[in-house]
């Protein structure tokens, strides 16, 4: 029982939002967008190795960078999501601002996708100024 509720408690934290419908997603582009939020969409896939083990790094970021979007995109669950943004390995990284992918990244790289996400707030900052 304990651990179950840890676990819960470890959910109910999450700043991943977890998308699993096209709707879903359009909302929360849409709203990332309205309030001039810049969004970092990791799309990936359970059976893939290198998605998973970036899951962790995800919601490390997302409490590190409060201010962005953080979106997970099961490219099995939304087939429609990723071929519209035209991901063709996992896992993949889509920095968004403004409704548009403005940087891509393929592959597990903790540094390179922290280090972009860091230029992506700085220049969102300036942006804002």
């Amino acid at each position: 029982m304990r651990l179950q509720m840890e676990g819960e408690e470890q959910q109910s934290k999450s700043r991943v939002v977890y998308i699993d419908t096209i709707q879903a997603w359009e909302s929360y582009v849409q709203q990332a967008t309205n309030e001039g939020c810049p969004a970092v969409v990791h799309f990936s896939a359970s059976w893939c190795m290198p998605s998973v083990v970036m899951n962790p790094v995800m919601e490390e970021l997302a409490s590190n960078f409060q201010e962005v979007l953080f979106l997970n995109v099961d490219v099995d669950d939304v087939k429609d999501v990723a071929s519209r943004m035209e991901i063709k390995a996992m896992p993949t990284f889509l920095l968004m601002k403004d409704g548009a992918a403005i940087d891509k990244l393929v592959g597990a790289n903790p540094d390179e996708i922290r280090k972009r996400i860091d230029t992506l707030v700085q220049s969102t900052h300036v942006h804002k100024a």
